[in-house]
């Protein structure tokens, strides 16, 4: 095949383009006669001149194989193919990542994606390298996973340009690192690692124009690993820290981000004395203008930074130290230095900054300034001080701070290095190289030519890595291969580093006294020409160019030396080393070989003969020397390249820009790596997906089963004539470039055949089925359309006579119509005349007495106005006159005034009334005294009075409203009275039309009545479902919400309990390994709390073992369990107990026994408190009977009551003095036979006379007790006659409130609303009231109760005898009655005659000595193996422990009960912890701890679970423990064994969920496999799969493990519901491992294996059938994989976009999009998703997702578990029935 054949009319070609790189053209024409005819997308057409074949535009790849994940599996492999394909990966569908051979190009998006999180982490642990979507866990797992196989060092380097994103993906593969390499030992290194970013991002990040998070300088982490591959430490390397932005910044860009984030914390107190403001009053910062960045808090990153620091270790008080640092470095750049004239600097005496940089710093102010302005000159042996310039000052200042920083720097790495580092030597260790990509600018100076100095190196590491890789490869397969040429960047390296090199000549210059730039430069253009990279620009003699591999870069010479010596003075590192902060002088005092300087110190005399070599090298030399120590470790390890590329400048989320992409890809070395894949066999196919993708272009005779390669070749020989073109090798097929595509185009045009062969045939059938249709379709229709005209004339016919008929009656009807309404008319008519008559004649009455009205007023109001106006003349008058007569009054008393006899007439009276004031004064001072004392009663009777004037008012305003409502309603009688008259006759018209019109009122009333009945029957029955039907949606509603929240609660409890065994089997283990390190065999037994949630016991596990004999010596009473398990029924009956702890006898095994008496301490107390209850029930009594005095039932109520309480009380103090009798008579029958006898006083019973006497009393107390039943059958008797009353008291009250709302209704409207409500309010009051004292009496009543059966209890014990045995077997409430005495002897030696026990019934319990306990537990628990427990009954373990437990129940024993279950406990608790790997095991003992659980729960006497119980069981409830808390325990220990049920399902289903689910198909070769660059990729590792099952078989054996799961959980008795838990968890696992792996795998997404996924899920939704677990819902948490494998196969048109969204509400929206993008058809006949339809659905699915904060999540939580629920299930088993098999040597147990 030539080349020729490919460029055919139609095909797609590229073409260069200055705006887009690249540009797509179809041919319109062949190619021929060099010239190429080219049509662009936008119609434009362009005719390409061509000189060769090999000048020929570069071939489009076909549309299937475009946005494929690996780009060396393109068939065309060069620049725009790989442009095209990342763009169209990175915008249509938004995939960041991307493999290309063994790189990983990680795209920047600008945007926070939901790929990162511990799920995605999951999903890649153990996958290889191209199993699943490219990622940046993928490079990190490939490099952990060859770790571990091939016990060898890793690296990963990560590269790019400021901005493309290096340090987030160093960041993520350390996560990763962390995440599967988590460390056990307490220091919990991998989180110090990541917390070690925000510190390393706050000193050595800032903001540049290309990034707002720029990495500057370059890291390499190393992370220590143990020997079982967990990480045990770290250590960190950073290289060419950028010193010069501490003091400089570009516009738009920002210094370090730790200064912002001091400045941020100025305002905190605590930061106060580092002098901090705002950003922009610092010099050092606010130089690019650009203080802040957008939606970045530096308070809130500072206050992370400082939480960092204090994981790893710093304190506070050595922070605080540093922020001094920082915080002095950014006051010294204030300081101001001014020109002294000449050649001198200085500084003002009253520069605030220098005062505060000399505190923060700890050293002089006058030194500092001194040293700032001057420097030192050494001559021989003298000494001068100079100043120096202001320039020189500057730049000194800034020297000093950039040295500092670099310092400081240094000091935290090293600090965090002493955080990360291991206890050990590490055993393996991966690291993570971050940085800097290839740079070149406008003006490119030291800092780039280092940068690109460090790339050249990297990029000759990776060309030879890669080209070894390729040529093994080869050499594995078996394939002849020729050598491949590469570029080989040696000679760009020697220039650089050689002798007389770049680095040579720039060392010696600085070693010149008086060297330069501009010498360098020159010297640069005399030695370094010879070398074929380096050259002079033509129109610049301060620069030079280097021919980098990425570009030609230029490099301006300005400034290489300074930066390269980076010198400071030697005076101010003395003035630092003086400092008083210890930090300070620590910094500049250590030694070099601690911490090697980047700084040459310029000393002013000669240098000392210690002073070492590294102190004298350059910053050139020290970067050469630690770039050579970084390219040695790299070859010592196995590297892993990820380049990260930054797709635009404008920093826009998704959007590529083509040109600063090639940029990068070239520079990066992507293009190298697809150059030296292009040039050997790039695309390689195994020859079994060979043959399935390409069968069809051979015939049958051509496949040979056995023999695919043969196979294969045949194929390959009708298809490719040159052999050149394709080799095969061992295992795979490998292909030239372009091979693929041509095969594909074959493939293409084979399927295009077939499909117009089976088109014409088809369209052949369906054409000749159409027209026989159409044929007889029109016989059918001819004899039809006859038919119906025949019907239609006859219809016709009919029709014409009819309407005949119905005219004439029409027409009658219409006149008689007609004739009515004008009757009904003239009616009208006449009725309105006439009351518009009346009305007229009504309106002038009103009129006339209107008008009189008025004339009354008027003239009223004339004569009133002529009255005033005359009675204010007269008073006009008056006051005239007055006036007069009083001045001629004043004239005289003016005269008189002036005379002097008048003066004394006045001053004598003046005297008189001074003596008089004095007695008056007298007076008032006795009046005074007296008055003092009335002060406080008067006021109290102010205030008294003041509240009676507040109740005056109110009355006041009551009798006013009354008064007005009077007066309204006597105005309102008379009104009634006038128009009464008036509207007479009115009424007597009305009266008379409304006679007239009754009759048809009626009529039509009755009509309405009817219509109305059944509108309103139809409203109600309409209501009546809407209101049932919203009750019943409520009530779903609540349901459901209760439903949820007792799932979340649940949920959280067993995460909390799963997590809790964690730690506590984490604490086990540490524990076992503390003791053997420690080397002690001896164990103690503690005290084990079964509070504890996981079942844990501080007993060793070591004693778990198969050996019986182990067990022999586990003491039971050290158990403590909860404390006391008695019942709180018991309690309170006991409360009400006076002489119950009287022990009537007691045996013990000694010479002598003895009855005591015990009288408890509670006794008075509690005879006090039922004092007190009668006096309360008295008062209440009391309070009943005055409340209602002439309530005659309610007194007869009362005094029956007294009269019960009294006789009650008479027979409970005979029974305390029968007791009390019964007692004394045995004590002093006792004491005789002591005194008698001694201690032979059993021969006092050798003729039979004690039982006699037994005998008798019991006689007695059977006596006394038919009175009590008798006393109280006749309460109950009582007690329901005054329940009767008090029902028909209820009723009454009830008819009673009735009435009154009845007449309340019927009551006059002028009745006062206020009374009757406020006499309703008392009425309900009182009634509520009686209703409380009759609930309270109830109360009262059942407590008495509760009291008589106390007390008849105690009357049974009253007549127990001598010893514990006779008196619970023979009372006839302790034992059977039949049972006859058994009499004991306290000596061991003496045999009595046991008289033998009839053949009774079991009472379901088994008897057994406390000593044979642990021999119990050790063969019911310890040594019971599921083989013998499958051939028992299932759960007969739990139901023997449990008839023990009712044994010490019965025997009322409160130690033993405890002890037992203790051991029970810890007991399931060891088995399960030594055989969690046994499916078996953890099942049975899962069945039966829930029986345990269910019989404890059903005997426990507790209604709720007594509902199906018989009446036999019932009476076996227990009568005096109450097991709540150890119920609670044992359902605690279930879960914890049902979570490892569901880990060892999970951990056998796990590896054939993705071959079963995802790569079976029923039909092989029917997906049709893409081609693939990553299959058998030689940087991937090939794994060893988990589970060695072929994808045909995997989904018969994940049935079979199903079916074997169901089978062992029903083998051993497992509650159905259970199992439907258990069957639904592991569904939801593989739907969640299944769905996982489809999101992350792009070859899965397409029509073909969508319907292959539904065909096998279909296979699991059957197995539920036949196991009959599709009723439960089981299937239900299959949804999103089954709506996943829906959506690839529907429609994806813009008509589907609802039916869709609608179809997939069990996908998130991630999912969905996610599905969606990486949709590829698998043949050329399929169309693509478009991105107008992805962006319709993502529109559509935007309204579902706002309240659902669960829609942006992409991967499913496979550690997700279902909150597990046990539901009472009840046993129908008798425990009477129940017997010991054989198989069970518990000889030991005693069924009673």
């Amino acid at each position: 095949m030539s080349v020729r054949e490919l460029y055919v009319k139609g095909a797609h070609v590229w073409i260069p383009d200055r705006e887009q790189v690249w540009r797509c053209a179809q041919l319109t024409q062949d190619y021929k006669n060099h010239l190429v005819t080219v049509t662009f997308e936008d119609g434009q057409t362009q005719e390409i001149k061509v000189k060769s074949d090999e000048e020929l535009p570069p071939l489009r790849n076909p549309e299937i194989l475009i946005g494929e994940n690996d780009l060396t599996s393109l068939s065309y492999l060069h620049e725009p193919a790989v442009l095209y394909n990342l763009q169209v990966r990175f915008c249509n569908q938004n995939a960041i990542y991307t493999y290309c051979g063994i790189v990983l190009v990680a795209i920047n998006p600008y945007e926070e994606l939901p790929i990162y999180g511990p799920d995605t982490i999951s999903a890649y642990r153990g996958h290889s390298m191209g199993d699943l979507d490219p990622h940046i866990f993928a490079v990190a797992e490939e490099a952990f996973t060859q770790m571990e196989r091939d016990n060898r060092d890793q690296s990963i380097i990560v590269s790019g340009e400021s901005g493309a994103g290096k340090t987030v993906s160093a960041k993520y593969a350390m996560r990763y690192f962390a995440s599967v390499g988590g460390s056990d030992s307490e220091t919990q290194i991998e989180k110090k690692i990541l917390a070690s970013n925000p510190i390393m991002e706050a000193i050595g990040n800032a903001k540049t124009t290309r990034n707002d998070n720029s990495s500057r300088f370059g890291k390499y982490i190393e992370l220590d690993f143990t020997r079982s591959y967990s990480i045990m430490g770290a250590n960190m390397r950073t290289y060419l820290l950028e010193k010069s932005r501490v003091v400089f910044q570009a516009p738009e860009e920002r210094n370090y981000h730790i200064f912002y984030q001091l400045c941020s914390a100025a305002s905190d107190k605590k930061y106060s004395h580092l002098r901090l403001g705002h950003q922009d009053n610092f010099h050092y910062l606010n130089q690019g203008s650009s203080p802040s960045i957008e939606g970045v808090d530096d308070g809130a990153d500072f206050i992370e930074t400082c939480k960092a620091l204090s994981l790893l270790g710093i304190s506070e008080a050595t922070q605080n130290q540093m922020f001094r640092i920082l915080a002095g470095i950014l006051h010294l750049g204030n300081i101001v230095i001014q020109d002294n004239g000449g050649d001198a600097s200085t500084i003002d005496k009253g520069d605030e900054s220098l005062a505060i940089v000399a505190e923060l710093l700890g050293i002089s102010a006058s030194e500092l300034k001194m040293w700032l302005c001057h420097r030192k000159i050494t001559s021989g042996r003298e000494v001068f001080t100079k100043p120096v310039t202001l320039s020189e000052a500057t730049f000194s200042r800034d020297a000093l701070a950039k040295h500092i920083y670099a310092k400081l720097f240094d000091w935290i790495v090293k600090e965090i290095n002493k955080c990360f580092a291991a206890p050990t030597k590490p055993f393996r260790f991966i690291g993570v190289l971050d940085i800097y990509g290839f740079e070149t600018f406008e003006i490119n100076s030291f800092e780039q030519f280092c940068i690109n100095y460090a790339n050249e190196k990297l990029q000759q590491q990776f060309n030879q890595h890669v080209f070894k890789l390729e040529q093994e490869e080869y050499v594995k397969e078996q394939i002849e291969w020729e050598f491949i040429n590469f570029y080989d960047n040696q000679p760009c390296i020697d220039l650089i580093e050689s002798k007389l090199g770049i680095l040579d000549l720039l060392d010696e210059e600085c070693r010149m006294p008086k060297g330069s730039d501009q010498s360098w430069v020159e010297k640069l253009y005399d030695k370094c020409k010879k070398w074929d990279h380096f050259s002079k620009p033509r129109l610049s003699n301060t620069s030079f160019l280097i021919a980098h591999f990425a570009d030609k870069v230029g490099y301006e010479c300005a400034g290489f030396l300074e930066k390269n010596r980076d010198t400071v003075s030697e005076e101010q590192i003395n003035l630092l080393k003086s400092s008083q902060i210890s930090l300070v002088h620590a910094l500049f005092t250590e030694k070099a070989q601690v911490a090697p300087t980047k700084v040459k110190v310029l000393p002013t005399g000669p240098s000392p003969a210690h002073s070492s070599k590294q102190m004298r090298k350059s910053v050139g030399s020290q970067f050469r020397d630690s770039l050579n120590l970084l390219m040695l470790t790299l070859n010592s390890t196995t590297p892993h390249y990820v380049r990260c590329i930054k797709p635009n400048d404008d920093k826009m989320a998704f959007t590529f820009d083509p040109t600063r992409a090639i940029q990068q890809l070239r520079a990066c070395g992507v293009l190298e790596t697809v150059r030296i894949s292009a040039a050997g066999y790039p695309s390689r196919w195994t020859y079994h997906e060979f043959f399935c993708r390409y069968r069809v272009l051979c015939t049958s005779r051509d496949i040979v089963r056995n023999d695919m390669r043969l196979t294969c070749e045949k194929i390959i020989a009708n298809m490719i004539t040159d052999e050149d073109k394709f080799k095969f090798g061992r295992t795979k097929i490998f292909f030239r470039a372009g091979q693929v595509a041509y095969m594909e185009k074959l493939r293409a045009d084979r399927l295009s055949a077939c499909g117009i062969m089976i088109q014409k045939n088809v369209r052949m059938y369906i054409h000749r089925n159409r027209f026989r249709r159409m044929r007889n379709s029109a016989i059918v229709i001819q004899k039809y359309a006859r038919g119906m005209a025949s019907r239609r004339l006859a219809h016709h016919m009919r029709q014409t006579a009819a309407a005949i008929k119905i005219q004439a009656c029409v027409r009658g009807w219409v006149k008689r119509v007609q004739y009515r309404r004008l009757v009904y008319t003239i009616t009208r008519l006449q009725a309105h005349a006439r009351g518009c008559w009346a009305r007229q004649k009504y309106q002038h009455m009103r009129r006339d007495r209107a008008a009189i009205v008025i004339q009354k007023n008027v003239r009223q109001w004339l004569t009133r106005r002529r009255y005033l106006r005359a009675m204010r003349g007269f008073v006009i008058v008056q006051g005239l006159v007055r006036c007069f007569l009083a001045r001629r009054q004043l004239k005289k008393l003016k005269i008189e005034a002036k005379s002097i006899e008048h003066q004394k007439k006045l001053n004598k009276g003046l005297e008189n009334k001074i003596i008089s004031l004095q007695q008056k004064l007298t007076e008032m001072k006795n009046e005074n005294s007296f008055i003092s004392s009335y002060k406080e009663e008067i006021t109290v009777l102010k205030t008294r009075v003041t509240d009676l004037k507040g109740v005056e008012k109110q009355l006041k305003a009551s009798n006013n409203q009354v008064s007005e409502l009077e007066a309204r309603i006597a105005e309102l009688t008379k009104e009634l009275e006038m128009e009464r008259g008036e509207k007479m006759d009115v009424l007597t018209q009305k009266e008379r039309a409304d006679k007239e019109n009754r009759e048809l009122i009626e009529k039509l009333n009755e009509e309405n009545v009817r219509l109305t009945k059944e509108l309103s029957d139809a409203q109600k029955e309409e209501t009546k479902r809407e209101s049932e039907e919203y009750l019943r949606r409520k009530f779903e509603a609540e349901k459901q919400q209760l439903i949820l929240e007792n799932t979340d609660e649940k949920s959280g409890y067993q995460r909390l309990l799963k997590e809790f065994n964690r730690l506590e089997q984490k604490n086990e283990h540490l524990e076992e390994e503390l003791a053997k390190f420690k080397g002690g065999n001896a164990h103690k037994r503690t005290a084990s709390n079964v509070s504890n949630l996981s079942g844990a016991s501080d007993a060793p596990t070591e004693l778990v073992h198969d050996d019986a004999s182990e067990f022999s010596s586990f003491p039971g009473d050290d158990d403590i369990g909860y404390g006391s398990v008695r019942s709180r029924s018991s309690e309170m009956s006991d409360s009400n107990r006076n002489l119950d702890n009287i022990e009537w006898s007691s045996q013990k095994t000694g010479d002598t026994s003895e009855i005591k008496i015990q009288v408890p301490q509670k006794l008075q107390e509690l005879e006090m408190e039922n004092a007190k209850l009668k006096d309360d029930l008295n008062r209440l009594r009391k309070s009943i009977a005055d409340s209602e005095p002439q309530n005659n039932r309610v007194q007869e109520f009362m005094r029956q009551f007294e009269a019960l309480q009294d006789e009650l009380e008479r027979r409970r103090e005979e029974c305390i003095q029968l007791r009390t009798v019964l007692a004394n008579r045995a004590h002093d029958l006792r004491s005789v036979t002591q005194t008698s006898y001694g201690k032979d006083v059993d021969i006092v019973n050798e003729d039979g006379e004690l039982v006699l006497a037994y005998q008798t009393q019991k006689q007695v107390n059977r006596q006394l007790e038919d009175e009590l039943k008798k006393e109280k059958q006749r309460l109950h008797e009582t007690e329901t006659d005054y329940k009767g009353e008090l029902e028909r008291l209820r009723r009454d009250n009830e008819r009673q409130q009735k009435l009154l709302a009845q007449n309340l209704c019927k009551s006059d409207a002028t009745n006062s609303e206020t009374l009757l409500q406020s006499e309703i309010m008392r009425l309900t009051s009182e009634n509520l009231n009686l209703q409380g004292q009759v609930d309270n009496l109830t109360e009262q009543l059942k407590k008495y109760k509760r009291s008589l059966r106390a007390y008849a209890k105690k009357l049974k014990e009253a007549g127990g005898s001598s010893s514990k045995r006779s008196s619970a077997q023979g009372s006839p409430y302790g034992g059977d009655p039949t049972d006859m005495l058994d009499v004991n002897t306290t000596n061991e030696g003496e045999v009595l005659p046991i008289i033998r026990k009839k053949e009774r019934e079991y009472m379901g319990m088994f008897e057994y000595d406390r000593r044979e306990e642990m021999q119990i537990i050790r063969v019911l628990v310890y040594e019971l193996k599921p083989r013998v427990a499958v051939t028992l009954l299932p759960g007969l373990p739990a139901y023997i422990l449990f008839m023990c437990i009712r044994h010490t129940d019965h025997i009322n024993d409160d130690e033993k009960v405890r002890s037992l279950l203790n051991n029970i406990v810890n007991g399931v608790k060891r088995v399960i912890k030594k055989r969690h790997e046994d499916l078996d095991s953890t099942v049975l003992w899962l069945s039966n701890v829930l029986r345990l659980l269910h019989n404890l729960k059903q005997y426990s006497g507790d209604k709720a679970f007594q509902a199906e119980n018989t009446v036999k069981q019932n009476e076996q409830s227990l009568k005096n423990f109450d097991l709540s808390e150890y119920r609670q325990v044992l359902s605690d220990i279930a879960v914890w064994i049902y979570n490892g049920v569901i880990k060892l399902m999970e951990e056998k289903v796990q590896p054939l969920i993705v071959p079963s689910i995802l790569e079976h198909e029923a039909i092989a070769g029917l997906s049709g496999n893409k081609p693939g660059g990553m299959r058998g990729r030689t940087g991937s590792v090939a794994r060893e799969l988990e589970s060695p099952v072929e994808p045909q078989k995997a989904l018969d054996l994940l049935l079979k493990e199903m079916t074997q799961f169901y089978r062992t959980l029903a083998m051993f008795g497992t509650d159905p519901e259970l199992i439907t838990q258990v069957f639904r968890q592991i569904f939801y696992f593989i739907c969640a491992g299944s769905l996982n792996n489809l999101l992350l795998r792009k070859d899965m997404c397409h029509w073909s294996k969508g319907m292959q996924i539904r065909y096998n899920l279909s296979h699991l939704e059957q197995w539920t059938r036949d196991m009959r677990l599709h009723e439960s819902g089981v299937t239900d948490t299959l949804a999103p994989i089954i709506q996943a494998a829906q959506l690839l196969q529907a429609r994806k048109s813009d008509d589907d976009v609802h039916s869709i969204c609608d179809m997939c509400d069990k996908l998130s929206v991630s999912q969905i999009i996610k599905i969606l993008n990486l949709y590829t058809p698998a043949d050329e006949f399929e169309d693509r998703v478009p991105i107008s339809f992805i962006h319709k659905i993502q529109a559509k699915l935007q309204e579902r997702a706002e309240g659902e904060q669960a829609q942006a999540t992409l991967l499913m939580n496979t550690k997700f578990a279902f909150p597990v629920r046990f539901p009472f299930n009840p046993s129908s088993i008798h425990l009477e029935d129940i017997e010991l098999p054989d198989a069970l040597p518990l000889t030991m147990l005693k069924k009673v």
